[in-house]
């Protein structure tokens, strides 16, 4: 060992040992300490308390502690904060469509109103046309005046129902943006469990505001709807209750004399120019035919009691007048000739009524009464009373 680097060791071995090393160099040490000491004195306490400080016994955690109180502590998250704005969006959103609601129903209860003055004043008119008025009475041409005003408010809340109908569709449009956010709120990274509950109650509620929605457009489209179509009805009746009124006449036609009371006999000619009617097929209620020629159009057998003619007779007018604008009509009552001379006139009385039966229907229909001509015929073939509808 170099003179300059010299070290001085002392080992005493008496029991436990523990060592204290003094590196210092020969030069300097002036005091003639040893580098390096075993002894078996106990160690200083601080010493032991570095060296011999594990184990270490931790405290114990009780399944009380990670699934009760002190876990779910209240922990303010991002995911949180976006709850509370949705759910803040969605009592907005819910506040419109309760107030939505309110105002269809507003709507409602007024359209129910307008339709019992209307029809309260159209039944006025025609009880009195029925029972036989003055042409022109000024008590029916103000109850009239009051049901044309009863459809024009109707008319305006068809407007009003559309208006809603746009509001309805821009908060379903806003409800389904918040449920879209809602879902994608599940991905944010930072949530705790309570998050997760709240968004999926969050999403529920959504999706029952949003099916509450529908339901309300489903019944303004269905309002509007049925209004319009209503509306565009009730307009041609009142043109024809319109001349009624005027004429003192219900339906158009004098109360004192009858429709048929100056009606000409049907030309035969018509039935022998082409095919013979006799040749056409029997119908139950009305047959259809081709719009030219001289079979009829329409032809009703009255063999039994309640026939129903009116939406066959309809379809084959409306066909017609989309073929043939200004085409005329022939309403013939036809007559069979079986029997003695009281069947054969009990038939044609009862021919001529159900005529004017067929008449008052191609009116009420919209069909303008100056385009119908009316006759009556006799056929050997018919077995019962019948009414031919021809075009011309």
């Amino acid at each position: 060992m170099g003179a300059a680097a010299a070290m001085t060791m002392i080992i005493t071995v008496n029991g436990p040992l523990h060592a204290q090393t003094t590196s210092v160099s020969s030069n300097n040490n002036v005091n003639g300490l040893p580098s390096l000491i075993i002894t078996n004195e106990p160690l200083p306490e601080n010493l032991r308390q570095q060296i011999y400080s594990k184990p270490t016994q931790v405290r114990a955690i009780t399944a009380q502690e990670v699934r009760g109180e002190d876990y779910f502590q209240p922990t303010q998250t991002i995911v949180g904060d976006k709850i509370r704005n949705l759910a803040s969006d969605l009592r907005t959103v819910q506040d419109r469509v309760a107030s939505l609601s309110a105002n269809l129903n507003s709507m409602e209860r007024m359209h129910e109103k307008d339709a019992a003055e209307y029809y309260a004043n159209i039944a006025t008119i025609n009880t009195q046309l029925q029972s036989g008025t003055t042409p022109g009475n000024p008590r029916l041409v103000q109850r009239l005046s009051k049901a044309e005003q009863t459809l024009e408010e109707l008319n305006g809340g068809v407007s009003e129902l559309n208006t809603l109908a746009v509001d309805i569709s821009n908060t379903a449009s806003e409800a389904s943006f918040l449920l879209e956010e809602a879902r994608a709120a599940y991905s944010i990274s930072g949530a705790v469990e309570e998050d997760h509950v709240h968004l999926a109650q969050l999403e529920d509620s959504i999706n029952n505001t949003l099916i509450i929605i529908q339901r309300i457009m489903n019944i303004v489209n269905d309002d509007i709807t049925r209004i319009s179509t209503y509306l565009s009805s009730e307009r041609e009746n009142l043109r024809v209750l319109s001349l009624a009124v005027a004429n003192g006449d219900f339906y158009g036609r004098s109360l004192a004399n009858r429709p048929f009371s100056g009606a000409q006999a049907y030309q035969q000619a018509s039935y022998s120019a082409g095919e013979p009617a006799a040749a056409a097929p029997a119908m139950d209620y009305t047959q259809s035919s081709a719009l030219s020629g001289p079979r009829p159009l329409a032809k009703i057998k009255f063999d039994r009691p309640d026939v129903s003619y009116e939406e066959p007779v309809y379809l084959a007018v409306n066909e017609a007048i989309k073929r043939y604008p200004n085409a005329r009509f022939d309403l013939v009552a036809v007559t069979p000739t079986a029997g003695n001379a009281a069947q054969v006139a009990i038939e044609s009385t009862k021919a001529r009524r159900n005529a004017e039966q067929v008449l008052r229907t191609l009116v009420q229909m919209g069909l303008d009464q100056d385009r119908i001509d009316l006759a009556y015929s006799e056929s050997g073939q018919a077995t019962s009373n019948e009414v031919h509808l021809f075009v011309k």
